[in-house]
C-alpha cells in the first residue's frame, strides 16, 4: 500500500495519502458519513451517486465484504476516503477484501489522510466538490479539471440509477402474497424490497419515469417512492407522476421519495450545508415525543411552512430541527426523510413499513 494519492477540494485544500482500490481520477461532491459499521451497504447504495464518501470511523475494511450485504448490483459512489484501510479482513462472513471489490467496480479510494480535519472543513465550509487522483500531483491541472465539473444541484442523477424496465422483486415471487405494492425506483435499496416482501407484499418495481396511469392500471394496494441520489427538483417527471397519484392510492416516500412527494404537494426544498449521512441521527416523533436513532443519507431539506393547513410535520431532526417526516391531513400520504429499512442499522424506525401496510390492509 505505497501508491501515492491526492485529494484536492475546490477551495484548494490538499490531502495527501495512499491509494487502494482502482487507479485513476475521480470527481464528486465530498461528504462525510458517521456510521461505525456498514461500509459495504454505503458503497452499494445508489443514493451516493455523484458523491465521494469520507468515513469518519477511522478503521475501514476490517470485516471484509460479502455478497449478502449489497444494496444493489454495483457500487455507485465516485470515491472512498478513509483514515486507515485494513487489508486483511477478519470476519466469519467475509468473502474477500474491500480493496478487491473496489477494483472490480473501478472505484478509487484513498487512505492515510486526516479524516477528522476533512470532516471539520466540510462542517464549516459545507460540502465541496473534490478530486482524487492516483496518477497526477499537478495541482493546477487537477483544479482545472475540478472546475469543469458541474455541481450536484440541478443534475438528474436518478436517470443514472433507475431500472430501465419494470420487474418483480425476486423474493415476492416465491409464494402468493396478500398485498401488491408498486415501488418507484429512484435508486431503491434492496432491503426496502426485502422488508415489503417480508410483510406479505408482492413487489413490482418500476422505472422513475413511469406514468401514473400505468401504475394505477396495475391496481396496487399502495405505492412507495424510494430513496435515490441528488437534487429532487432535477427530476420534474417524478414530481409530476407523484402529483398525479395523490389521492388515488396510499403513498409512502423514503428519503428522495419524501422530497419528491413534498414537492408534489407544494413544499419548498433547499440544499443543506453538509447534509445528514450516517447511522446515528436522532429524530423526534412529534406526537409521542419519543426519539428514534436513524440512518440517513440526504443533502436536501424540505420546508412545509406554507402548507400548515394541509400537512402535519410528524418528525424533526434534533440536531438541526429540519423536517424528517410528514403526513397529509386528509389524503393517505406520508413520508420520512430517513431510512426506516436502516441496513445495517439502527432499526428503531422499521415499524414504518408496517404502518404503510396498515394504511391499506383493511
Amino acid at each position: 500500500m505505497t501508491n501515492e494519492a491526492i485529494l484536492l477540494l475546490e477551495d484548494g485544500s490538499i490531502f495527501k495519502g495512499r491509494s487502494f482500490g482502482a487507479e485513476g481520477e475521480a470527481v464528486g461532491e465530498v461528504v462525510f458519513n458517521t456510521s461505525m459499521t456498514g461500509y459495504q451497504e454505503i458503497l452499494s447504495d445508489p443514493s451516493y451517486t455523484g458523491q465521494m464518501v469520507t468515513m469518519t470511523y477511522p478503521l475501514i475494511g476490517n470485516t471484509g465484504v460479502n455478497s449478502e450485504d449489497d444494496e444493489s448490483e454495483r457500487l455507485w459512489l465516485e470515491g472512498l476516503i478513509v483514515r486507515e484501510y485494513s487489508p486483511k479482513p477478519s470476519n466469519w462472513r467475509s468473502e474477500g477484501a474491500l480493496d478487491t471489490l473496489l477494483k472490480q467496480h473501478g472505484i478509487i479510494a484513498i487512505e492515510g489522510i486526516d479524516t477528522r480535519a476533512l470532516t471539520r472543513k466540510i462542517r464549516s465550509k459545507g460540502a465541496m466538490q473534490g478530486i482524487i487522483s492516483t496518477k497526477s500531483s499537478d495541482l493546477a491541472s487537477l483544479l482545472n479539471t475540478l472546475k469543469k465539473v458541474p455541481p450536484l444541484v440541478g443534475q438528474d442523477l436518478v436517470s443514472k440509477v433507475t431500472c430501465t424496465l419494470p420487474y418483480v422483486w425476486r423474493e415476492s415471487e416465491q409464494e402468493s402474497k396478500r398485498f401488491h405494492v408498486v415501488v418507484y425506483d429512484f435508486g431503491v435499496k434492496r432491503t426496502i424490497l426485502h422488508m415489503l416482501s417480508e410483510l406479505d407484499c408482492h413487489v413490482t418495481v418500476v422505472p422513475a419515469d413511469t406514468a401514473a396511469e400505468t401504475v394505477l392500471q396495475m391496481n396496487p394496494n399502495g405505492i412507495l417512492l424510494s430513496n435515490g441520489p441528488g437534487d429532487p427538483e432535477a427530476v420534474p417527471y417524478a414530481i409530476a407522476q407523484a402529483k398525479a397519484l395523490l389521492g388515488k392510492k396510499p403513498l409512502f416516500g423514503i428519503c428522495l421519495g419524501h422530497q419528491i412527494l413534498s414537492l408534489a404537494l407544494g413544499a419548498l426544498c433547499s440544499k443543506m450545508k453538509f447534509g445528514h449521512h450516517g447511522g446515528n441521527q436522532p429524530v423526534m416523533d412529534m406526537a409521542t415525543r419519543r426519539v428514534q436513532i436513524t440512518a440517513q443519507n440526504h443533502g436536501f431539506a424540505v420546508d412545509f411552512s406554507g402548507l400548515k393547513n394541509e400537512i402535519e410535520v410528524t418528525h424533526i431532526n434534533l440536531n438541526d430541527q429540519t423536517v424528517e417526516g410528514m403526513r397529509h391531513k386528509t389524503l393517505p400520504v406520508s413520508s420520512v426523510q430517513y431510512h426506516p429499512e436502516a441496513s445495517p442499522g439502527p432499526h428503531d424506525a422499521a415499524f414504518f413499513f408496517k404502518d404503510f401496510i396498515g394504511s391499506f390492509a383493511k
